[in-house]
């Protein structure tokens, strides 16, 4: 259940700074916000002001009148010079007088660790929500047009992943962004079950009810199908670290974040399937 020992009477009055606001996590934030009648300012390069990682010279703006933050960080807070930006980020929002920040990071990462330090460190109010492998990243992300083939083409093994609905991590974020008992909480935030590759084609053929497999294929000619898809070096980076690093088992547990922090169990991946298959995302096309 939701852990309320901490003394926090934080109202929110003042703007959320989402960044990364148009991304999976963020722009279920930013709705949440709105839903509750909160400014929310979103953090992005398209957005007006823009914020963008690399210039550093586009946060002040962004950070003006906010009062919380929710950071989130691309491609991910693995990559080197990660723990540079969140430190000097840091350090910026509490010259503009932010009290609270809330950080989504990464289960298993010991250099997303490095970054959630800063943060515990900073003398604000602060919450880590700590998450991996997203079931959206079948629906929104990476993995969709093999869905629509049919073969999930991966270098996963048999390692077992307890996948996290999106809408899950969202709403613990806003949770901790907007009430009272969630200062100084780390939330490590996962699905109810523990499930490998096969298992999650099977959940999907049974939505769909077209037939789909997991085909394991060796890392390197995976990492190499990315560069050659022209794909960002950014972007061949951590999928190299993701399939060679943190899916070795080191996740392979349950965990209570999202019960702690919400008082209810964690939506399954079937449940998830089931609902994207209304929108249509996975119809394909008859020749």
């Amino acid at each position: 259940m939701k852990n309320n020992n901490k003394e926090n009477t934080f109202e929110t009055n003042g703007i959320t700074l989402v960044i990364g606001g148009t991304g999976k996590t963020g722009r279920r934030i930013v709705a949440g916000l709105k839903e509750k009648d909160l400014p929310v300012r979103i953090g992005s390069r398209s957005a007006s002001p823009a914020f963008d990682w690399n210039n550093e010279a586009s946060w002040d703006v962004c950070l003006e009148d906010v009062e919380s933050a929710y950071i989130t960080y691309t491609p991910d807070l693995a990559v080197p010079g990660a723990t540079d930006s969140i430190q000097s980020f840091v350090d910026k929002a509490k010259q503009h007088g932010v009290k609270r920040l809330v950080l989504l990071s990464g289960r298993g990462e010991e250099e997303a660790q490095a970054c959630e330090k800063i943060v515990q460190e900073s003398g604000l109010e602060w919450t880590i929500v700590r998450a991996s492998w997203f079931n959206q990243n079948f629906s929104e992300g990476a993995f969709v047009e093999m869905i629509l083939s049919g073969q999930i083409t991966l270098p996963a093994g048999s390692t077992l992943e307890p996948f996290v609905d999106v809408d899950d991590i969202a709403e613990v974020a806003l949770a901790a962004l907007t009430e009272s008992g969630h200062a100084g909480e780390v939330y490590e935030v996962t699905g109810p079950r523990l499930m490998s590759f096969d298992d999650i084609a099977s959940d999907l053929s049974n939505a769909t009810g077209r037939s789909i497999e997991y085909v394991q294929i060796p890392h390197e000619a995976f990492v190499g199908h990315i560069e050659a898809s022209g794909a960002p070096e950014d972007v061949v980076w951590i999928m190299d670290y993701l399939f060679s690093t943190v899916l070795d088992g080191r996740n392979s547990y349950v965990t209570d974040g999202v019960e702690r922090a919400l008082g209810r169990a964690p939506k399954d991946f079937s449940d998830y399937a089931q609902d994207i298959v209304k929108t249509g995302v996975w119809e394909v096309e008859a020749n």
